[in-house]
């Protein structure tokens, strides 16, 4: 292990021995929100610090055996000495290994809910419904994954389809999952509608973003326009009778959201509300992390069949993440919400780069 890493590490300890004294700080423990920073930091760092502590102990045995090797005569001892080296240096290469993983740093949103935003994109009816087809996906992950989901607001199409869908996803580390998700997504079949059996491309897009506690974004009534309005349905059909359904404008950016699924104002107000601090926490993380800058649009794109994360061909029972190169032949089972293998395959490539910028 080089010295730099031992440095960290030994700093990373530090740190770890500090946040167990405050937990057990009366000061820390009348404030609420300072007790939450501790336990979080303290689970953050447990890890780390139990991989370098096994590391210390294994160090320390070999220079033990080693030690114990030159005044050693008896050729079974030497050979079970000889042993416990070449064993315990091998582990201390599989825990430096880890070590280095671990000191990756964290994105800070993984363990945070999201709000999801699905368009039909490019592709007409098609697209619309091939949109319904990623809610549905991204339904029976969320349930196979132990979170729960909350729909905003769903605008659907007179034949079954989706235009739009805003929906929140609550549980732990639902945003280290969805990020990957984000994007733009291709489908090659055959539509229900189409006679002569030729395939069709269409796309929908997926943007994914963390939700925010509104104190971590502030949002002030006198940069907003809040505007009511009856909600409407597929073919234009009046939802409800009354003008429940709100439209909010945030002046300083110009992005507007709606709400409608609640038949009460104030609950779709307060929706809007969520997706909107959302919105603004993307644009405050790019402004502070510069190079994502327009993360939001960046994960949508434009639309067009040329851009895309995923293709999903039911011909050949395909699904291709562009991103890493990898195919597999289950669409059924990824269109059911078995989205492991992916997430697994761009979680190891996503450490792997960071990794290699980490040197």
């Amino acid at each position: 292990m080089d010295d730099n890493l031992r440095k960290r590490l030994a700093a990373t300890e530090t740190v770890f021995e500090e946040t167990l004294k405050q937990l057990v700080d009366p000061d820390v423990l009348g404030d609420q929100k300072r007790y939450r920073d501790a336990s979080t930091k303290h689970a953050e760092l447990k890890a780390v610090v139990d991989t370098y502590r096994r590391y210390v102990v294994a160090e320390s045995e070999i220079a033990e055996a080693a030690e114990l090797m030159e005044a050693e005569k008896d050729p079974e001892m030497v050979a079970y000495l000889r042993d416990t080296i070449s064993s315990r240096t091998e582990e201390l290469g599989a825990l430096e290994s880890e070590l280095r993983l671990l000191l990756i740093p964290k994105d800070p949103d993984d363990d945070k809910g999201v709000i999801i935003e699905i368009r039909s994109a490019a592709g007409g009816d098609e697209a619309a419904l091939w949109a319904a087809d990623l809610y549905r996906m991204y339904e029976r992950f969320v349930e196979r994954s132990g979170w729960s989901t909350e729909p905003i607001n769903i605008t659907p199409t007179d034949g079954g389809g989706i235009k739009e869908a805003t929906f929140a996803v609550k549980g732990r580390g639902v945003y280290a999952r969805f990020k990957y998700e984000a994007g733009p997504h291709r489908v090659q079949r055959v539509p229900k509608t189409e006679s002569q059996g030729r395939i069709h491309t269409s796309m929908g897009t997926v943007a994914v973003l963390p939700e925010v506690e509104a104190v971590e974004v502030e949002l002030l009534d006198s940069d907003l326009i809040v505007e009511t309005m009856r909600s409407q349905g597929p073919g234009g059909q009046s939802v409800n009778t009354t003008d429940s359904a709100v439209r909010l404008t945030h002046k300083p950016t110009g992005i507007v959201v709606s709400c409608q699924d609640e038949k009460s104002q104030l609950q779709n107000k307060l929706k809007a509300m969520r997706v909107l601090r959302a919105r603004l926490y993307q644009i405050q993380m790019a402004e502070q992390m510069g190079e994502r800058a327009s993360v939001r649009k960046s994960q949508v794109g434009s639309g067009v069949r040329a851009e895309k994360i995923r293709t999903y061909n039911f011909k050949e029972n395909r699904v291709t993440d562009h991103r890493i190169g990898l195919t597999v032949h289950s669409l059924a089972a990824i269109l059911d919400g078995d989205l492991e293998q992916l997430h697994e395959a761009l979680i190891a490539d996503d450490m792997a780069q960071r990794l290699a910028e980490e040197g």
